[in-house]
């Protein structure tokens, strides 16, 4: 039985100009253990749907207009505000794109480390702090005690995703968020990062949502994948079918256009065009003006989920058995 499951989730935010359909029936499971990626292009509602999750959107704009989230058999949707707090935290936990702003550089790093333990529990704060020492160690962080003491700015920025990670983990959460944990670090610290995922992953057993749109990523920690364009999910598979068996064209321009040591080129191949208006989604497939094997029928209707394999489907009008011939020109 999935621990988290999402049914047919639409998230609107409201402006003056009218309503934007950021996420527009997306449906996931998660597994115990597992680790999923939500793969696509900046403003495709990867983050929106993370968010969603969490109940962290703003109140004021955002209303989510249908769907369920499903953890524990509870629906996050309809949970008041106090017992959802019970769950930030404790029960799912978030990991931000960016640790500078996610710190707050007037408290020191025992003080926000401990806070979300002591909230949660009755642990006497001699414990808190042992446990926080404990989190430092696991995730490579030497001289805990003095650590301690210390504010946000005295950690380079590795050091301060660390300590995201130690204190999104610390209440010992049953699903992990990660939104773009790499995105403003070198390669060398990406690498450790994603080294310490597998890790505390293999040591706690927790569920990891991976947002992200570098592919590389993905690669190295992913079971399975959802590529996402335009608040809907296109296709999905486990890793290996995404890399060697992608279906959609959207998935196969965002791998044609990573760079590859084996190709003698030297060129990426961008995905033409801009993304959909969500002011206004079109009443096709949403890719199909970027899409150079789009059909009538793919301007006009919304293609159903396909099964590709029974652990991989894809919403594309290609798939369809009457679109052979093209399909075969496309693999």
């Amino acid at each position: 039985m999935p621990i988290l499951e999402i049914k047919n989730l639409h998230v609107n935010f409201k402006t003056y100009g009218g309503e934007i359909q950021a996420v527009r029936g997306v449906n996931l499971k998660l597994n115990k253990g597992e680790t999923l990626a939500i793969v696509g292009e900046s403003g495709c509602g990867k983050s929106v749907t993370a968010q969603s999750i969490m109940r962290l959107l703003p109140k004021t704009s955002a209303v989510i207009k249908e769907g369920e989230i499903l953890f524990r058999g509870a629906d996050l949707t309809k949970l008041s505000d106090k017992k959802m707090r019970k769950i930030q935290g404790n029960g799912i936990s978030m990991i931000f794109q960016d640790p500078m702003t996610s710190l707050n550089p007037t408290l020191s790093i025992g003080t926000q480390l401990t806070e979300g333990i002591r909230k949660h529990t009755s642990i006497s704060a001699p414990a808190a702090n042992k446990k926080a020492l404990e989190m430092l160690e696991i995730v490579g962080i030497a001289n805990g005690k003095e650590r301690l003491k210390q504010y946000p700015h005295e950690f380079s920025g590795g050091m301060r995703q660390r300590l995201m990670i130690a204190m999104a983990l610390i209440c010992e959460p049953d699903i992990l968020i990660a939104d773009e944990p790499t995105t403003a670090l070198d390669v060398t610290i990406q690498a450790q990062i994603l080294a310490l995922f597998k890790e505390i992953q293999a040591r706690t057993g927790v569920a990891i949502i991976l947002i992200t749109h570098d592919l590389g990523v993905v690669a190295q920690l992913a079971d399975r994948v959802h590529v996402m364009y335009a608040g809907k999910i296109v296709e999905t598979s486990d890793r290996r079918d995404l890399f060697y068996h992608s279906s959609h064209p959207y998935t196969k321009g965002l791998l044609q256009s990573i760079p590859r040591l084996d190709d003698v080129r030297g060129e990426l191949l961008p995905i033409g065009g801009t993304p959909p208006d969500l002011f206004d989604p079109p009443a096709g497939c949403p890719f199909a003006p970027r899409c150079e094997f789009a059909m009538d029928v793919c301007r006009n209707h919304m293609p159903a989920e396909t099964a590709v394999t029974q652990s991989h489907t894809a919403a594309c009008w290609l798939l369809d058995s009457r679109s052979k011939n093209v399909f075969q020109e496309l693999a």
